[in-house]
C-alpha cells in the first residue's frame, strides 16, 4: 500500500460498509472474510462490522441477490474505525449530498474511509479524494480519469493514500484486507487467516489489475505481443498507427499482424480499434460527458466514424447506449445488443 495505513491497532474495530443499489456482493464479502477468519481463528471478536445504505432495508446486488441493511442515519455516536463505501455499476445514480455528508462526518472523526470497485466515483465527487491517488476497477479507470481529471488515478489493486483506501473490486478486496490485517494484528495472524480462506500468496498494493504476459490458467502471450498490447491501451486518446506500433516493439508488420491473428484471433488495427471502442463505451454508460467529447477520448477524429463505428461494435448507437447501458449487466436483454458475426447491423 502506498504510505502506512494510518489504523490503530486496537481490540474493538469497527469497519462499517456502506452499500448502494447494484453493489458488487461478491467484493463486499471478500473484503469482510479475513476479518472473520480472524475472529474465529483466534477466538475474539476483534473485529466486527455493520452493513448499512442510506436508506436501510433491503438492497439489491449486482448479481440479484437482496442484503438486509441498517439505516446510514442510524450510525451515532462512536465513529467507525474504518467506512468503506462499495459500490458498481452507475455510482453516480447514488451519489446524494447525504451520503457525502456522512462520509465527511466520519473522516473529521478520524476514521479512515475508502472506496470499493467504483466507490471512488462518489468518494472523489465528495471531494474525500483530493490530493490523493486513487484507483477503481479497470472497466471505469477510463471514465474516472476523464471526469476527476485533478486526481491520480492508477490501475494498482488497492491504494491507501493519507487516510483514503481504494480497491479495484473483485479478489484485490481479500489482498487489501489481509494487508490491513496484517498491520492492525500482525502478519502471524494476518498468515493463518490467509491460510484458512486458501490465498497461497497476498498480492501487493502496487501489483497491476491487469499485469503481464501470463494469462490466468497459465497460457502466455508471446512478449512482443504483450507489449504491443500494452503500448495500444496506453495510447487511446491519440491511436498510434501500426508502423509506430511495430518500430516501438521491434517487430514486422507481417510478424506482428501473424501474432495478432494466431492469438488473439483479429489483425492489429481490428483490435486496436475495438479497444478504443470499448473505452468509448465506457465513457458513454459510466458518465455524462458530451459524445463528441467521448469521440475524441477514445482517438476519433470524427464523431459520424466514431458512431458508426460504435454501432458496429455494439449493435447499438451511442446515444442509446448511454440511456439502456446503464442498467446493470445481468439486467440487460441478452446478448448485449452485439451484432451476431456474419450478420449485417
Amino acid at each position: 500500500m502506498t504510505g502506512q495505513m494510518p489504523l490503530e491497532k486496537i481490540d474493538d474495530f469497527h469497519i462499517l460498509i456502506v452499500v448502494t443499489p447494484h453493489f458488487n456482493i461478491a467484493t463486499t464479502m471478500s473484503f469482510l472474510d479475513p476479518f472473520r477468519a480472524a475472529n474465529y481463528i483466534e477466538g475474539k471478536s476483534f473485529f466486527h462490522w455493520s452493513i448499512v445504505s442510506e436508506r436501510g432495508g433491503p438492497c439489491l446486488a449486482s448479481n440479484g441477490v437482496t442484503i438486509e441493511t441498517g439505516a446510514l442515519s442510524d450510525i451515532r455516536g462512536k465513529a467507525p474505525d474504518l467506512a468503506m463505501l462499495s459500490t458498481s455499476w452507475t455510482p453516480e445514480s447514488y451519489s446524494s449530498a447525504v451520503l457525502h455528508a456522512n462520509l465527511w462526518r466520519f473522516a473529521r472523526s478520524g476514521s479512515s474511509v475508502g472506496g470499493l470497485d467504483t466507490g471512488a466515483f462518489i468518494l472523489a465527487e465528495a471531494g474525500l479524494l483530493d490530493g490523493r491517488q486513487a484507483t477503481v476497477h479497470y472497466e471505469h479507470l477510463g471514465a474516472f480519469g476523464e471526469k476527476f481529471p485533478d486526481i491520480e488515478v492508477c490501475d494498482d489493486l488497492f491504494v491507501s493514500d493519507q487516510g483514503r483506501i481504494t480497491c479495484s473490486g473483485g479478489t484485490a478486496a481479500t489482498d487489501c484486507a489481509l494487508l490491513l490485517l496484517s498491520e492492525l494484528r500482525g502478519k502471524g495472524l494476518a498468515n493463518a487467516a490467509a491460510k484458512y480462506l486458501f490465498v497461497q500468496g497476498v498480492r501487493s498494493a502496487a501489483t497491476r489489475q491487469v499485469a503481464g504476459s501470463t494469462e490466468p490458467f497459465g497460457r502466455r502471450i508471446p512478449e512482443k505481443l504483450f507489449r504491443a498490447i500494452d503500448l495500444m491501451e496506453k495510447n487511446l486518446e491519440e491511436p498510434l498507427r501500426i508502423s509506430e506500433v511495430c518500430r516501438q516493439v521491434k517487430v514486422s508488420h507481417r510478424q506482428l499482424d501473424r501474432l495478432f491473428r494466431r492469438y488473439v484471433k483479429t489483425p492489429p488495427s481490428t483490435y486496436y480499434r475495438d479497444i478504443r471502442l470499448d473505452r468509448a463505451r465506457g465513457l458513454v454508460t459510466q458518465t455524462e460527458l458530451p459524445l463528441s467529447q467521448v469521440a475524441l477520448a477514445s482517438g476519433f477524429s470524427s464523431q459520424v466514424h466514431f458512431s458508426r463505428a460504435y454501432k458496429a461494435r455494439f449493435g447499438i448507437s451511442p446515444r442509446t447506449d448511454r440511456v439502456e447501458g446503464r442498467v446493470p449487466f445481468e439486467f440487460r436483454s441478452w446478448p448485449m445488443h452485439r451484432v451476431p458475426q456474419g450478420q449485417s447491423s
